[in-house]
């Protein structure tokens, strides 16, 4: 049975809060923020990014945030993250749905958020809030903007007193519609209003088309903000990574394609110097915050090269966020419940 009595309380709480009974017309009341148990202190972002080290995405397909009855991850689950070696969540916030017409986030989601990052923050863990409605902003710019500010300027200011090991990331894989130019501008004017109440938290920027390391050239970022962590993605080779994916035809049906000859493994590292250079050159530290092979992949394959890219990303001094714990290129099964061993061995080796 799931352990959800936490979520409940958060269900009942903002159920009140919406006057579900008898008072449906009266404008929903932001809950207060909970007092996470340590106050805001600047830190560098160099410091930071060396610090959240290993990581996995989390909570972004769960039922949870509709139903807490049918959640799959309880904040149990924060301490058998931190007790497995990882140091960072990215929880994947699909907001969009939970924004009303007049631009208001229901308190009920965010109680419930409020809920997952203190729970995060009570196991020492650093957590990455990443608006993840990649989808419709790659495809409608302008409903894109106006929910993304939506968002920013509610959460921004809800949080500004949280732990410094909160940061926020503004928008996940700007691509297609959201071009590079666009998406320079759109970035600007988020970090705007993030900085209104958030003057010096990190916030997490990648490149456009899709986060990809090609496009960090083309990536524009006030040069007197330092609070800055600079994200990337690698699922190079895709034909490797997404073999199977249904969300992906060119490769839907092409399965049994293997990874780790020498070719690879020098590719691997060719495309990673490209990011390690700019981040160099830019004086940004890099979060490699999405890689991962999709598990129609072969176990031993997948191992190869989850571990290859993460050691990859370490010597580089990049942090790291494994593509995701659930519910596909699976790292953590629920059914069991339990690790997938041999994933999590490939990111963090026994012992180390």
């Amino acid at each position: 049975m799931h352990r959800v009595s936490a979520m409940l309380r958060v269900t009942a709480f903002a159920g009140a809060l919406l006057g579900v009974a008898g008072c449906q017309s009266t404008p929903p009341v932001e809950p207060p923020a909970l007092n996470f148990g340590e106050a805001f202190t600047p830190i560098d972002a160099a410091a930071q990014n060396a610090a959240m080290a290993r990581g996995v995405n989390v909570l972004g397909y769960d039922p949870l945030w509709k139903d807490a009855s049918k959640a799959r991850f309880t904040t149990d689950h924060f301490r058998i993250i931190k007790e497995a070696g990882f140091s960072n969540v990215r929880v994947v916030l699909q907001s969009f749905d939970f924004i009303d017409a007049s631009g208001k986030l229901d308190p009920k989601w965010l109680a419930t958020l409020d809920v997952m990052v203190k729970a995060a923050l009570d196991q020492g863990l650093t957590v990455t809030l990443d608006e993840h409605d990649y989808e419709l902003c790659g495809k409608d710019i302008d409903t894109c903007r106006t929910k993304l500010k939506a968002f920013w300027s509610q959460v921004a200011p809800h949080f500004k007193n949280a732990s410094g090991r909160v940061l926020f990331e503004i928008l996940n894989e700007p691509h297609e519609a959201l071009t590079n130019a666009l998406w320079n501008a759109e970035l600007k004017d988020m970090l705007a209003i993030i900085r209104t109440t958030n003057p010096t938290r990190n916030v997490v920027i990648g490149a456009g088309h899709w986060n990809g390391l090609e496009d960090l050239p083309e990536l524009e970022l006030p040069d007197s903000d330092t609070h800055i962590i600079v994200s990337v993605h690698y699922y190079h080779p895709m034909a490797f990574t997404h073999q199977g994916a249904s969300w992906v035809p060119a490769y839907t049906n092409k399965l049994g394609i293997s990874w780790g000859s020498a070719a690879d493994y020098a590719l691997l590292n060719k495309e990673l110097d490209v990011a390690k250079a700019w981040s160099v050159a830019h004086n940004r530290p890099i979060y490699l915050n999405e890689f991962g092979a999709y598990d129609k992949a072969a176990m031993a394959d997948r191992a190869t090269w989850d571990a290859a890219v993460a050691r990859a990303a370490e010597a580089r001094g990049f942090s790291w966020a494994y593509w995701q714990l659930d519910p596909d290129f699976v790292l953590y099964d629920f059914a069991k419940p339990g690790w997938v061993k041999p994933i999590l061995d490939a990111l963090i080796p026994p012992g180390k």
